[in-house]
């Protein structure tokens, strides 16, 4: 998989720390992790592939309302616009409100133990949306899965950080957001076959209780590493209060302009997750099934591709040239515009096909590098604060526009285009891509005068 570690089962879990805390035992060296049975130097793998499965669970249940829109929206009576609320809005209203807080108490508390909170707050949502009974209270269980989610990234980042070193931190993290493309491609894959054999209510409810199922797995078996345990032999200072980290980063420009240019590209890579199954139903006239299929092959062939090339890429170039970590996204979603705007107008077979794999793949490589950049921007000890703060920017932008401006669009459209509203919505939108590689150019001159050394 392209991620090498070389921390030894010492540096992650039998070096002592400064402080203790929750979920550690203490020894005569002082405060150490509690790890399995039979820790050896490559658990940092198993935590790794524990995370990106959690990971990929989060955007299976973040996903799969998207391929139930056409069953949900006919039971329902919704518009298009709607649709985009519960796909979006209702998602991201506490999913970025609670993702600053969760992520300041991830800097000071156990992360495991967070992450095991929010896996099964966000699943038992997940399965009370198979229950609803209109627009109102799915629209609340919406609400309920955006709030378990908020803990389930941020502190996994700063897991992944404290677990790999910086020389294949890219690749790590690259690994782990393949949870995003795997995720939202079963989460096509699993609710349209769930929905044609059975009903929609089937889909949330089986895939709320697999999460259910796996939250005490991970909680027994992952454990909670030294912060900083990759960075050099130097205790970590203490974290800093919230409003010490935002002056910290208001001096980095940087930070600021990777944050606002991954918002312009999530607005439409959100948006396309969401509005893509409806987009191909309407226009290409397929099935339910048939468009989990297609966007199923998509998503595993292309988006693996792209993460697994953005975090290649940033760990062979962004570590003696930190401009990469901005240059490389900007490139990639320069490509995507002429992409989308040939792919829209071809008629659906092989050509088509391969032409949507191209955007497929380069709207996620920036996954990587920037995640990656972030990190490199503060101190060990905040950066769960400083990735929550960078997804509260992303998502509230992103997923909180990105499906409710394609679906808008689409409704303003609709007396014109008719069926093909939502294609000339999503042609219209490729326009943030190409203001998302500006941002990131810009990001790129300042990142090297940015970064913290090791």
């Amino acid at each position: 998989m392209g991620c090498q570690t070389e921390i030894s089962a010492a540096a992650i879990g039998e070096r002592p720390i400064d402080d203790h805390q929750p979920g550690e035992v203490r020894g005569a060296s002082g405060s150490v992790p509690r790890l399995p049975a039979g820790r050896s130097r490559h658990y940092p793998i198993y935590v790794l592939i524990v995370l990106t499965l959690v990971y990929t669970l989060n955007f299976i249940d973040r996903i799969v309302l998207g391929i139930l829109v056409g069953p949900i929206k006919l039971e329902f009576h919704l518009s298009d616009t709607q649709l985009g609320l519960l796909g979006g809005t209702a998602f991201a209203l506490f999913y970025t409100g609670l993702g600053i807080p969760i992520g300041w108490l991830a800097d000071r508390a156990n992360r495991v133990w967070i992450m095991t909170a929010a896996l099964a707050c966000w699943s038992a949502f997940t399965a009370a949306s198979g229950c609803a009974q209109g627009f109102a209270s799915l629209f609340g269980a919406r609400l309920g899965v955006g709030v378990g989610e908020a803990g389930g990234v941020a502190p996994a980042y700063a897991l992944i950080a404290d677990y790999f070193p910086r020389k294949s931190r890219a690749r790590a993290l690259g690994f782990y957001s393949v949870g995003i493309p795997i995720g939202s491609a079963l989460g096509y894959l699993f609710g349209g076959y769930i929905a044609t054999t059975f009903n929609w209510r089937t889909a949330f409810l089986a895939l709320g209780a697999a999460g259910l199922v796996l939250a005490p797995l991970f909680r027994l078996t992952v454990a909670e590493p030294r912060r900083g345990a990759t960075d050099g032999p130097s205790a970590p200072a203490p974290a800093l209060a919230l409003r010490k980290v935002w002056v910290h980063l208001a001096a980095k420009p940087s930070f600021w302009l990777l944050s606002l240019g991954a918002s312009c590209g999530s607005i439409m890579g959100y948006g396309l997750l969401f509005w893509l199954p409806a987009f191909f139903t309407r226009s290409y006239g397929l099935t339910m099934l048939q468009v989990s299929h297609l966007l199923g092959a998509l998503l595993l062939i292309g988006g693996v591709a792209g993460i697994g090339l953005g975090g290649y890429l940033a760990d062979r170039l962004g570590t003696h040239h930190p401009r990469a970590y901005a240059l490389i996204p900007a490139l990639a979603f320069l490509c995507i515009l002429p992409c989308y705007l040939v792919a829209t107008t071809l008629p659906m077979g092989t050509a088509a096909f391969f032409v949507y794999l191209i955007p497929a793949a380069l709207q996620l490589v920036w996954l990587g590098p920037v995640i990656t950049a972030i990190q490199h921007l503060v101190p060990v000890t905040l950066r769960a604060l400083a990735s929550a703060i960078f997804l509260f920017i992303n998502n509230l932008i992103g997923i909180g526009l990105g499906t409710y401006l394609i679906g808008f669009a689409s409704d303003q459209m609709r007396a014109r285009f008719g069926a093909d509203s939502l294609r000339y919505a999503i042609v219209g939108g490729t326009g943030f891509y190409l203001l998302a590689a500006i941002l990131f150019i810009a990001a790129s001159v300042r990142l090297p005068r940015d970064s913290e050394g090791d």
